[in-house]
C-alpha cells in the first residue's frame, strides 16, 4: 500500500510541475505581446530627442506627405512626412496595398519603427486626402442692402 502512494505523490509532483511551466510560459507570452503591441505617437519633431530602448519601440508618427517624394520600388515605398517644418524619411515595407487617398500633400498616419539613420520604417500607413473631407466652401453673400428710413 505506502508503494502506490507513494507513486500518486511523484505523478501529482509531475503534473503541477508542468502545470506552474505552463502558466509561467503563457504568462511570460502574455506579458511579451502586450510591451510588443504598445504603440506610442510621436511628433516629427519629438523622433529627434529619443534614444536608447525608447527608440527601439513600435511608434506612430503623423504628418503631410511631401510633393513629389512618393518613390515606389519593389518591395517598398519610400516618401517624406513633413509636420511643423520638421521632415521624416518613411520607407513603407507592409503587405497592404497604400490606400488610394495616399498622394502629395495628403495627411498621413504611419506605425513602425525609427531606424538608427533616421529613417522610420513603417509595416502600416493610414493616409486620408485632406480636401476630401473639408467642408465646401459658401459662397460670400451681398450684404442686405440697408432700409432707408424717410
Amino acid at each position: 500500500m505506502g508503494g502506490s502512494e507513494g507513486g500518486n505523490v511523484k505523478g501529482r509532483g509531475k503534473f503541477l510541475a508542468a502545470g506552474g511551466t505552463i502558466l509561467a510560459a503563457l504568462g511570460w507570452l502574455g506579458w511579451v505581446g502586450v510591451n510588443e503591441s504598445k504603440t506610442y505617437y510621436h511628433t516629427i519633431a519629438e523622433l529627434r530627442t529619443i534614444s536608447g530602448s525608447q527608440a527601439q519601440r513600435r511608434m506612430r508618427v503623423g504628418g503631410d506627405i511631401l510633393p513629389g517624394s512618393i518613390e515606389r520600388h519593389r518591395g517598398r515605398v519610400d516618401f517624406i512626412l513633413v509636420q511643423e517644418g520638421h521632415q521624416l524619411p518613411v520607407s513603407y515595407v507592409g503587405r497592404e496595398p497604400l490606400p488610394d487617398t495616399f498622394v502629395d500633400r495628403a495627411q498621413a498616419l504611419v506605425e513602425g519603427r525609427l531606424m538608427p539613420d533616421g529613417r522610420f520604417v513603417a509595416e502600416h500607413v493610414q493616409a486620408k486626402c485632406a480636401s476630401k473631407y473639408e467642408a465646401a466652401p459658401q459662397q460670400e453673400q451681398a450684404p442686405a442692402p440697408a432700409k432707408s428710413s424717410t
